[in-house]
């Protein structure tokens, strides 16, 4: 029945058209086209508010308690163990500091000054890197040295670190411009390797400094009020150290690991680096104020700014792990 109410006009129409075909033509087009023009405009304003629509701008309460996942027993054993790990370090650590045996007379005046020298040229040295990476940073020295070739950025480093040190050390004290400008040419070095650094937040980067300053500042105490030649034992297990952290940070470039693998050469690099630097300092230390004796005695020449290289480059890898460290802990929150 629909079909044929809806066709009778049509054939009323095609009727007409066959007495008045001129006048059929525009009739007919203003009488079929309307009800389209109707209908589509009938649709795109149905449209316009739909359920689904509607649904996004309505505000809706929820009365459902959130789900709370409790970890499983092997997490609370894990969480359990490092808090006891943690609190039975800084239990035997305080009573390691405390009750430890320390020198009864003190520093002597020739100790405490060439301590003094040293850690003043390892401030200023430290300032001046700092300043030169980042002026290095804002200049887009450091873009372009991430987009460049790794291993011939890397070995540039290394070896105008490695010269520039050297001549430091070999120089002699008495001259005094080519010391100071090897000096520069060193702190120059390490501020093109460290300028990438900034990349990071600065909350990091600030946080990684203060960290690095408290942990050489009491380590330093340590080996500066502990008994003389306590410390100096460990230059060949530290030398050990250094080549095991090393090797561990180049063996994911050199060796297939797996993930097991790449997580413990990882481990090895950051933490094993910041234990083996940390004995660096307290040996460093102690090695400043055995050489302080010796040229007192008049055996060697007095030389800080020697002295002031390995407590900068100690301070300089424990900063790089501690960022990389408090990195890793933002990007698992």
């Amino acid at each position: 029945m629909l079909r044929v109410r809806l066709l009778r006009p049509v054939l009323n129409i095609q009727s007409a058209a066959r007495c008045r075909p001129q006048a059929f033509s525009a009739r007919a087009f203003s009488n079929l086209s309307r009800p389209n023009v109707l209908q589509s405009s009938t649709r795109a304003r149905s449209t316009i508010l739909t359920p689904s629509l509607l649904s996004k701008f309505s505000r809706s309460i929820s009365t459902e308690a959130p789900v709370v996942s409790r970890p499983t027993s092997r997490e609370a054993w894990r969480k359990f163990a490092i808090t006891a790990a943690t609190v039975g370090g800084t239990v035997l650590a305080a009573e390691l500091l405390l009750n430890r045996e320390t020198r009864e007379d003190g520093l002597s005046a020739a100790e405490q000054s060439y301590l003094h020298d040293s850690f003043k040229y390892t401030g200023g040295g430290l300032v001046l890197t700092a300043l030169a990476a980042r002026a290095m940073f804002k200049s887009g020295f450091a873009y372009r040295v991430m987009a460049a070739n790794p291993w011939v950025v890397l070995g540039v480093s290394l070896v105008g670190s490695i010269g520039s040190m050297m001549g430091v050390m070999y120089t002699s004290p008495e001259n005094t411009v080519q010391k100071h400008a090897f000096w520069l040419a060193f702190n120059g070095f390490q501020a093109a390797t460290l300028s990438p650094l900034f990349f990071f937040s600065p909350a990091i980067l600030s946080r990684a400094a203060l960290y690095t300053c408290g942990v050489v500042g009491s380590l330093s105490y340590v080996g500066a009020t502990a008994k003389n030649d306590t410390f100096l034992y460990m230059g060949g297990p530290l030398l050990a150290g250094v080549t095991v952290v090393a090797l561990s940070s180049l063996a994911p470039m050199a060796l297939p690991l797996g993930i097991r693998g790449l997580a413990i050469a990882e481990s090895l690099s950051l933490y094993g680096g910041l234990a083996v630097f940390g004995g660096f300092v307290l040996y460093d230390t102690q090695k400043i104020l055995h050489r302080a004796r010796l040229a007192e005695a008049g055996m060697v020449t007095r030389d800080p700014m020697r002295e002031a290289i390995s407590l900068e480059l100690d301070m300089i890898n424990i900063f790089i792990r501690l960022v990389q460290i408090l990195a890793m802990q933002q990007n698992r929150k």
